[in-house]
C-alpha cells in the first residue's frame, strides 16, 4: 500500500471513528446532562488512572519504541525474529498489565480519590469508582491489541487498526441506550469493556493470512529485544507523564466547580479530533516509510519524506484551526446539545495546541525513526513541569485574578507550542541543511494563503450567526457546514494560485473526474 492510500484510509477510518467518538460524547451528554445537574463527571474521571498505567507501562511499545525494530528485521527477511520479538513483548507486558489491572480492581476508591479528592458527591463518587473497577483490565486488553496492530502496520496492514477504535466507540454509544434506565452512568464502564474485547477480537482477525506463529518465550538474553527495553521506558514515562498532566487538569477542574470536569473535557475532546484526525493517521501512515527510508540506508529520502509530509500537515491543519477557532460556539452547542459558554471559551484558547500537537505527531517521529526515544521525553518532562505549573497559576478561580477552568486550556496551548519549537531547534542543531529554502518558501506561502482563509471564516461566521433557539444535528450542521466549505474552497483555490504543491494532488483528482473520458461499452 502506498504512503498516499495508506493516508487515505486512516483519514477515512479515524474521521469516520472521530464521528463516533463525537457522538459518544454528544449522546452521553444528552442522557445525562440537564443545564442545571451534570453527573458526568465521574465518567470522565474514572478512566484517567487506568490510562496512566496503560501509557506508562504499555503504550510506548505499541509502535515508536517497538516498529523500527520490526522493520530492520522484515527488511532483513528475518521473519522468525519478526515473530519472537512480538511474541516476547506480548508475554511481558502482558504479564505486568494483568497485574495492573489487579490493582486498579482492588484499590479503585483509592485512586479516584487522587483525581477528584472530595470535590463531587457521595453518588458521582461511587459511581467513577465503580466504573473503574468495571475497566481495570481494559488497559491489557488494549496492550495486546496495539502491539498486534504494531506488527501489523510494519508489514502494510492498517486496515484492523482503523476499525479497531471504530468498534470501541461504537459499544459505548449503545451501551447508553441498553443500561440507561438500568444501571445509568455505570452502564458507559460496561459498554468501553465490551468495547475493548470486540477491538482486540477484530486486532486478532486481522493476523490471518501473516503466517503469525506465536511464541510463550520472553527472551531477555536477544540483544534486540533488549535494545527495545532499553527504547521503551523513554517513550512510556513520557506518555505517562502526560496521562499524569491530564489526572493534574482534572483535579484543578473538579476544585474549580461541579460541570468543570464536564465542561473542559467535551472541549478537549473537541480539540482532539483534528489533531488525531490528521496528526496521528497522517503521521502513523507515513512512519513505516520513514523506517524503511532508514533501514535501507537512504537519510537522503527520509529527509525529503518527512519534510513532504511536515508541509502537508502545516497547510491542512491552519484552515481548521482557524474554523475552530471562529465556530467554536457552533462545535460547542452541537457536541453538548444545551448552551455552555464554557465550553466554548476553552476550545478557543485550545487553538494554539491544535495546532502544535498535530505537528509534534510527525516531528516526535522523527526522533524515533532515527531510534530515539530520549530526546522526546527530556523535552516532554520539561512541557509537562511547566503545564503543570501553569494549570495551577491560570486556573484558579476568577474572583482571585485566575482564568478559571479556561486557564487550564491557556497551558496547554503555551506548552504545546514551546515543545515543538524547542525540538525543532534540537533538530536544526543536529542537521543544519534539513529545513530547505524550498521548504521554508512553501511555508511561508501557507501562512499567506490562511490569512485569506482566515477572512473567509470570519465573513461566514457573521453571515449565518449562532442563535439562542439553535439546536439539533441539522441546523447546526447546516451552520457549520456553510461555515466550512466556503473556507475551504478559498483555501484551495488560493492554494493554487500561489503554486502550493500541496493543492497538486486535488487538482490532478479534480481533473481526473471532469475531464477523463468515459468509455460506454
Amino acid at each position: 500500500m502506498s504512503l498516499t492510500s495508506a493516508a487515505a484510509l486512516l483519514i477515512g477510518a479515524s474521521l469516520f471513528g472521530q464521528l463516533l467518538g463525537f457522538m459518544r460524547t454528544q449522546v452521553v451528554n444528552g442522557n445525562f446532562n440537564t443545564p442545571n445537574h451534570v453527573t458526568t463527571d465521574a465518567y470522565f474521571a474514572a478512566f484517567k488512572i487506568p490510562d496512566l498505567f496503560f501509557y506508562t507501562i504499555a503504550a510506548g511499545a505499541l509502535g515508536v519504541a517497538f516498529m523500527p525494530f520490526l522493520a530492520e528485521k522484515l527488511h532483513q527477511g528475518d521473519r522468525r525474529s519478526v515473530w519472537r520479538l512480538t511474541s516476547s513483548l506480548l508475554n511481558l507486558l502482558g504479564i505486568i498489565m494483568a497485574v495492573v489491572g489487579v490493582v486498579l480492581f482492588v484499590f479503585a476508591p483509592q485512586m479516584i480519590r487522587l483525581v477528584i479528592g472530595h470535590n463531587l458527591s457521595p453518588q458521582q463518587t461511587h459511581d467513577a469508582v465503580t466504573i473503574m473497577r468495571i475497566i481495570a483490565f481494559n488497559p491489557l486488553l488494549f496492550t495486546i491489541s496495539g502491539i498486534l496492530t504494531s506488527l501489523q502496520q510494519t508489514f502494510g496492514r492498517f486496515f484492523f487498526y482503523a476499525l479497531a477504535p471504530i468498534l470501541y466507540n461504537g459499544c459505548i454509544i449503545a451501551s447508553v441506550y441498553v443500561f440507561k434506565n438500568s444501571i445509568g452512568l455505570v452502564g458507559l464502564g460496561v459498554g468501553a469493556l465490551a468495547g475493548a474485547i470486540l477491538q482486540l477480537l477484530i486486532v486478532l482477525f486481522g493476523l490471518y493470512g501473516m503466517r503469525f506463529r506465536y511464541e510463550p518465550v520472553i527472551v531477555l538474553r536477544n540483544p534486540d529485544f533488549r535494545r527495545i527495553l532499553r527504547n521503551l521506558p523513554p517513550r512510556s514515562i513520557d506518555q505517562g507523564m502526560d496521562s499524569i498532566n491530564s489526572i493534574v487538569e482534572t483535579n484543578r477542574a473538579a476544585v474549580l466547580g461541579q460541570g468543570n470536569i464536564t465542561f473542559y473535557e467535551n472541549a478537549y475532546t473537541l480539540h482532539l479530533v483534528p489533531i488525531l484526525l490528521i496528526g496521528t493517521t497522517i503521521a502513523t501512515a507515513a512512519f513505516p516509510r520513514l523506517n524503511d527510508r532508514l533501514a535501507q540506508g537512504r537519510p537522503d529520502l527520509f529527509k525529503r519524506d518527512f519534510l513532504q509530509v511536515l508541509r502537508a500537515m502545516i497547510w491542512i491543519i491552519l484552515p481548521i484551526a482557524v474554523v475552530a477557532f471562529f465556530a467554536r460556539a457552533y462545535f460547542a452547542r452541537l457536541i453538548y446539545k444545551n448552551i455552555a459558554p464554557e465550553i466554548a471559551l476553552i476550545l478557543g484558547f485550545l487553538v494554539g495546541a491544535i495546532v502544535f500537537r498535530t505537528l509534534y505527531a510527525i516531528i516526535s517521529r522523527y526522533f524515533y525513526s532515527n531510534k530515539d526515544t530520549r530526546t522526546p521525553l527530556f523535552v516532554s518532562l520539561f512541557a509537562i513541569a511547566l503545564n503543570i505549573y501553569l494549570a495551577f497559576t491560570l486556573a484558579r478561580p476568577i474572583v482571585v485574578g485566575g482564568y478559571g477552568v479556561a486557564g487550564l486550556a491557556m497551558a496547554e496551548s503555551i506548552v504545546a507550542t514551546v515543545e515543538v519549537f524547542i525540538l525543532v531547534l534540537i533538530m536544526v542543531w543536529r542537521d543544519h541543511h534539513l529545513f530547505t529554502a524550498q521548504f521554508w518558501s512553501g511555508v511561508i506561502r501557507t501562512l499567506s494563503v490562511t490569512g485569506f482563509t482566515l477572512i473567509t471564516t470570519y465573513v461566514m461566521v457573521n453571515l449565518v450567526p449562532l442563535e439562542a433557539s439553535d439546536r439539533g444535528f441539522i441546523i447546526l450542521g447546516t451552520k457549520i457546514l456553510a461555515v466550512i466549505i466556503p473556507t475551504f474552497i478559498v483555501h484551495f483555490a488560493i492554494s493554487s494560485l500561489f503554486g502550493l504543491e500541496e493543492a497538486q494532488p486535488v487538482i490532478d483528482k479534480i481533473k481526473q473526474i471532469t475531464l477523463k473520458p468515459i468509455r460506454i461499452q
